[in-house]
């Protein structure tokens, strides 16, 4: 669902909660979409709800303290990750948790790419309203999310959260999707997220199909995408026309050469903002969540990204993707070769510090 169906579905599951909730935001913005969302944290709170919320310090920093500080005097528990002291250096900066999701009860779970401001919570209608993508799950995959929570929780504070277990699901029906949870971050000696995106673009045998706002893949993610590409699979790789983080678009441009050499096909959405995060393989098993297809996702950030094997969903999601094509231009080899000198000094520059972009 797009930001402007996953707000509201989100914020009615958090005034039905009876026993506890429990969030992980990158950034929370004190305007009206985070007014709407601390006014269900509070009213949750206040009726006996068990709410813990941990947030990234740096991705807050333009969020007034009082923000949080009026969520606490309402009962609801609020932890900064990673705040200073600055005595741990330049990777005390570094360390962020970039990841977007939220528990209810432990029985259902919002998760994707969307953080809590007004430009994630329409339906990419301009800039001022991003495109983006999130889901909501059931069963076995939500206590995955709650016990990561609790292990961020422990981690920051030394002490284990008071949550209950999750309840015990009744063995899943026939038919429903196959749902796991994968969690990256640096604290792991290698990247499950990039593991997670090689295996899957390995195992492809007609199309991937990939949305991601931030595209520095490094060489083991290209080669991957060159060697479907080789075996006759279709690659098709979205991106923003219109970035937030022109240094980031800049770095990625260096790898489009090899890949559109490759038979890869790139386009660029146009219109708005794409903030999505979705790799779609040969229309059935998807990956939705925080990660995007960069360095800094695979190696400095926690992350979080849901694996979806449903050919229901798929279809769900292809054609979503066909309509992010409709409003999308195709970059060809020719155009790319022959762009600007200042694009590709641009490019030289930002080779040095990819992976902290």
């Amino acid at each position: 669902m797009h930001g402007g169906d996953f707000f509201p579905a989100m914020l009615r599951e958090f005034s039905s909660a009876a026993s506890h909730i429990c969030l992980e935001f990158y950034i929370i913005h004190n305007d009206r979409s985070g007014t709407l969302f601390a006014d269900a944290l509070t009213a949750a709170a206040k009726r006996g709800v068990s709410v813990s919320l941990v947030y990234d310090y740096i991705g807050c920093l333009d969020t007034p303290s009082s923000y949080f500080r009026r969520l606490e005097n309402t009962g609801v528990r609020c932890l900064p990750f990673n705040r200073p002291p600055f005595k741990r250096g330049w990777r005390w900066f570094d360390r962020r948790n970039h990841r977007k999701f939220a528990v209810i009860d432990g029985k259902s779970a919002f998760l994707g790419g969307m953080n809590i401001g007004d430009e994630y919570s329409g339906f990419g209608e301009n800039v001022s309203r991003w495109r983006d993508m999130g889901v909501r799950i059931e069963g076995t995959a939500v206590g995955e999310l709650q016990r990561i929570f609790s292990e961020t929780w422990q981690e920051e504070t030394g002490e284990a959260p008071t949550l209950p277990p999750p309840p015990i699901s009744a063995e899943p029906r026939p038919g429903n999707a196959e749902i796991m949870i994968v969690s990256g971050g640096p604290h792991h000696n290698r990247s499950l997220i990039r593991s997670s995106f090689r295996m899957a673009i390995a195992g492809a045998s007609r199309s991937v199909k990939i949305i991601t706002p931030y595209f520095v893949p490094g060489p083991l993610v290209v080669r991957s995408l060159l060697r479907a590409a080789k075996r006759g699979v279709r690659v098709q790789l979205l991106l923003p026309a219109i970035s937030d983080v022109p240094l980031v678009k800049a770095a990625g441009r260096a790898y489009l050469s090899a890949l559109l050499k490759g038979g890869i096909e790139i386009y660029e959405r146009e219109g708005t903002m794409l903030h999505a995060k979705v790799m779609l393989i040969d229309d059935c098993w998807v990956t939705v969540g925080s990660a995007n297809l960069d360095l800094r996702s695979f190696h400095r950030n926690y992350e979080i990204n849901v694996i979806i094997d449903d050919p229901d969903f798929g279809g769900q999601v292809e054609g979503m993707f066909a309509g992010e094509l409709e409003r999308s231009r195709r970059v060809t080899l020719r155009e790319h070769e022959e762009r600007g000198w200042f694009e590709r000094l641009l490019e030289r520059l930002c080779s040095p510090i990819r992976r902290f972009l």
